[in-house]
């Protein structure tokens, strides 16, 4: 009883504490509901937010873009003679008014004496869009070129900023257009130090809207503080930036070139210089003999080239490298050149900037600064590789050959910044602006032995400050990304690793190795992503895609067999769905949010090869790089189709059509195209059985003569391609071909010192050898001793003589020799030649090309060099990535050119088309296609 009556009052005091239990489960639920609900709201909010953020973006690029479409049409109005009948002048505003909207007021021209275009019925001009003087950007030129490369209508390239050269004392000339000086209306942070003055100085230097005028150094738009001030204000048009002095950087009037110890016999009419040691005789034309004067020196030729397109793309070794800006422009990079291609327009512009090949590429936030960081380069005159002996002090003009990071403006193409030099090794193989603070920090990763991963405040000073640097990875590291939402945590990913990176306020790099948790772990993690709410995407080897806990270094999900074969890319849409490439079976695949298949994808041909980037565009578009260097557009629903196609491996046979404005193009890929450099396109393309070394058209452009690497040589058909004739001429590559102007004779220099002769016949259905030149002994008169007569070294170049009689041919020991074409004899005489016309000029040596040789030159510098139909210019291609433009004769040992750069690697060779009106050249280890137009 008295236990019954206890279990009662237990049962009495328990009893009371079970509503209260249940009313606090119930309270935590609500609480967690409405966390939940909140949780939800802000992540709405978030995505709003960026949403806006991304039209923001878009609009600004867009009126970037009209910007530079509105420069365009005021240049084609300039050279009609005309004027826009209207002036915009910005309203500037100071403080946080500045990140408000840019008012633009419309002000009539002023009278002027000279004629007006006024408009006509369906005319359409701007009405709202600030006027801008400068030209087109068409490209920037060179650095180091001697004259502007490409900048459309003889704009001059961009100088860098660590060599900026002194400002002229002279005031520039007043402002053609300059109106009303706008003043500021509130005092703000920076800008309450600076005058009225200033800020319109920076507004006219920055947008280009007002005419340059003399400026301070605090109001120098070159100055640290006014490329600080362009660069905190929201508003796109501080975002460009033109010379104050257009003429500081003119390149026109200086010219590179060398005292060679050369000597000239005026009784004899022959000039002797050296290669290394070696005497080259070199005989004057009997009409230039007599006057002839070592020491004058010959003129650079009034025209100039512009690069007007570029062939290719890099892929086979380089990853997230192809980008799409707001504006339809597709951004990448080939050789040492960015290409920003408009699909749409058929149309290329360029950032020449570089010095070497281009290996990372990153884009800012605001959709308007590019990142790009290239790889150690090489001395001009010796050949030095900067890679592992670089120059001793870092302002030097050799500075710019060392690994470094350039910042430019995707608009006017001008360079912002510089950084890195002198602190990376070898070259930069992974870029990555900030995205939680608009990209203030800037994360670079170097090729040097530890992989060094740094951070860098880059708009700080005219080389940029590093905050840290520390050892990334002893393995190649392949991406590196800064987390979109996560405030100061960078990912990396490469070889056998994962890592995810935390950096503090203090400047230090805090990493955490990504732990698989048993899970296989792959080879290689090939590429990041980053999903709407904030969780990496990786894909690996494996073919599978890893989904990592946001704020962790665990994983969280794995999405198994993708792809058949390694993931190379991944990218997230804006409405959230995930593209993933692959380079085995060349797939593009459309996941969900969840990661599960939506069914749509594409593949991409075998001839385009494996997916190595993707970029997303608005509707729905991509655009595609591939393992083959080649370029595809398209979407998923409509399939993918080539815009740009490229070589895989070293470019060096190049043969231009005799009467269309073609030309043919092969090498090591085993690859021979055809390409129409007006729709800069390709006709057609073949593989070959082997790697091709030269290439040349008959007279007539009916048939192709393909020399090969293995002594081999084809004839096809120019149209059907269909095979004519197959020979075999030694077992070592046929370095040049070439015709007779009659197209009766062909001649083939072999890498086994011989010249192979054959006559054609039958519409070329048939070849005929005539005879060999090769060396031979012949016994001196003199003395009981042999002297060997030909090449001793392999051929290098050919030229027929204009009645098709004899052959000029240079050697690789740098001999110049002259044939008898009918009897394949040597011509041993070679002062009786002097007067013999050539009907073309491709060999280097020769005394109307002794001016194309630099001082100090080793015989092996100058690869190419071809003669322009008309006789009036001379270019060449050279071991340093530079093609050169001179006046033909270039005869003189000081014979000024114009230098342009845009190659990384030696260019192989040099063709003018057949008008004269384009010059093709073609790189080496960079498997560039470079179109010049002569203008």
């Amino acid at each position: 009883m008295i236990q019954g009556a206890a279990m009662r009052i237990k049962g009495d005091d328990a009893g009371p504490s079970s509503p209260s239990a249940t009313s606090s489960v119930e309270f935590d639920e609500m609480m967690e509901a409405d966390n939940e609900s909140l949780r939800e709201r802000v992540a709405a909010l978030e995505q709003k937010a960026l949403t806006q953020t991304d039209e923001i973006v878009c609009l600004r690029s867009t009126l970037a873009d009209v910007l530079r479409r509105v420069n365009l049409l005021e240049g084609q109005l300039a050279s009609a003679g005309g004027s826009l009948p209207f002036r915009l002048q910005p309203q500037v505003q100071t403080g946080a008014a500045r990140n408000g909207p840019v008012r633009v007021s419309v002000s009539g021209p002023k009278e002027s004496p000279g004629p007006r275009l006024r408009p006509q019925p369906g005319m359409r001009l701007p009405s709202q869009l600030p006027q801008r003087r400068a030209v087109h950007y068409q490209s920037t030129g060179s650095l180091h070129s001697d004259s502007p490369s490409s900048a459309s209508g003889g704009g001059s390239p961009s100088p860098s900023p660590t060599h900026t050269p002194q400002q002229s004392a002279s005031p520039a000339p007043p402002s053609r257009s300059s109106g009303p000086t706008p003043t500021p209306q509130s005092p703000g942070h920076r800008a309450a130090a600076l005058s009225s003055l200033s800020l319109a100085k920076r507004w006219s230097s920055t947008g280009d809207f007002n005419g340059s005028s003399a400026c301070s150094p605090l109001t120098s738009p070159h100055s640290p503080m006014a490329a600080a001030s362009r660069l905190a204000t929201k508003s796109l048009f501080n975002l460009y930036m033109k010379p104050a002095n257009p003429q500081q950087y003119n390149h026109n009037n200086t010219y590179k070139h060398g005292v060679r110890d050369a000597i000239y016999n005026e009784e004899d009419g022959y000039v002797r210089m050296f290669l290394r040691g070696r005497p080259v005789i070199l005989h004057a034309p009997s009409d230039v003999a007599p006057s002839f004067e070592i020491t004058k020196v010959a003129t650079a030729p009034q025209q100039r080239l512009k690069l007007e397109w570029v062939y290719g793309y890099r892929g086979r070794d380089c990853r997230s490298n192809v980008f799409m800006l707001p504006t339809g422009e597709v951004v990448y990079f080939i050789a040492a050149a960015v290409v920003l291609l408009n699909i749409d327009e058929q149309s290329q512009r360029h950032y020449l900037g570089h010095t070497d090949d281009v290996k990372s590429l990153a884009i800012h936030p605001n959709k308007l600064l590019v990142a790009s960081g290239q790889t150690a380069g090489h001395d001009r005159k010796d050949g030095r590789s900067w890679r592992l002996n670089p120059p001793p002090d870092i302002t030097a003009p050799e500075a710019d050959y060392w690994p470094h990071v350039r910042i430019w403006n995707s608009v006017s193409l001008q360079t912002l910044h510089v950084i890195g030099i002198g602190d990376f090794e070898r070259s930069i193989c992974c870029l990555s602006f900030s995205k939680t603070d608009g990209g203030a920090l800037l994360c670079a990763v170097d090729e040097a032995p530890d992989h060094n991963i740094s951070v860098w405040d880059w708009q700080k000073g005219e080389r940029g400050h590093k905050i840290s640097e520390t050892k990334c990875s002893n393995d190649t590291v392949v991406a590196a990304e800064w987390h979109p939402v996560d405030r100061g945590v960078i990912v990396t990913c490469g070889k056998s690793h994962i890592a995810f990176w935390t950096h503090e306020l203090g400047g230090t790099l805090i990493k955490r190795n990504g732990i698989f948790e048993g899970r296989e772990k792959p080879k290689y993690v090939t590429c990041l992503a980053f999903s709407q709410n904030g969780e990496v995407l990786s894909g690996d080897s494996n073919g599978h895609i890893i989904v990592w806990v946001r704020g962790g270094n665990t994983v969280s999900k794995v999405v198994r067999g993708v792809h058949e074969g390694s993931v190379f890319c991944l990218a997230v849409t804006n409405e959230g769905q995930v593209i993933s490439g692959g380079g085995k079976d060349r797939r593009i695949v459309q996941l969900d949010h969840s990661l599960s298949s939506s069914g749509a994808s594409a593949q991409l041909s075998d001839e385009l090869g494996g997916v190595r980037a993707v970029a997303v565009g608005r509707g729905g578009r991509l655009v595609v790089g591939t393992t083959k260097n080649c370029l595809a557009a398209g979407s998923l629903a409509s399939g993918m189709a080539a815009v740009a196609i490229g070589h895989t491996e070293e470019v060096w046979a190049l043969a231009a059509h005799p009467s269309l404005p073609q030309f043919v193009s092969g090498g090591h890929d085993c690859c021979v195209r055809l390409w129409d450099s007006q729709s800069r396109s390709v006709v057609w393309s073949s593989d070959l059985p082997e790697r091709l070394q030269s290439a040349a058209f008959s007279p007539d452009g009916t048939v192709l003569v393909l020399g090969l690497c293995s002594g081999r040589w084809l004839v096809l058909h120019a149209e059907t391609r269909e095979l004519l004739v197959q020979m075999v001429d030694g077992n070592e590559p046929i370095q040049v071909v070439k015709f007779s102007p009659n197209g009766k004779l062909c001649a083939l220099g072999s890498r086994d010192n011989n010249i192979y002769v054959y006559q054609a016949s039958d519409e070329y259905r048939k070849f005929e050898r005539i005879g060999r030149c090769v060396p031979e002994r012949k016994r001196k008169r003199s003395a009981s001793l042999l002297a060997l007569l030909g090449h001793s070294s392999f051929i290098t170049h050919l030229d027929w003589s204009e009645d098709g009689c004899y052959l000029q041919s240079n050697s690789g020991d740098y001999e110049l020799l002259y044939w008898n074409a009918s009897t394949c004899r040597q011509v041993t005489h070679s002062s009786d030649m002097r007067d013999v016309s050539w009907a073309t000029l491709s060999c280097p040596l020769n005394f109307s090309t002794l001016g194309v040789w630099p001082e100090g030159a080793d015989g092996t510098d100058v690869n190419s060099c071809e003669r322009s139909h008309s006789g009036k210019l001379l270019a060449t291609a050279d071991d340093f990535g530079k093609v050169k433009l001179y006046a033909y004769p270039a005869c003189q040992p000081r014979s000024l050119c114009h230098t342009y750069g845009g190659h990384s690697s030696h260019v192989t060779a040099v063709r003018f088309l057949n008008e004269d009106s384009r010059l093709i050249s073609t790189g080496g280890n960079d498997n560039s296609i470079m179109q010049w137009m002569v203008c």
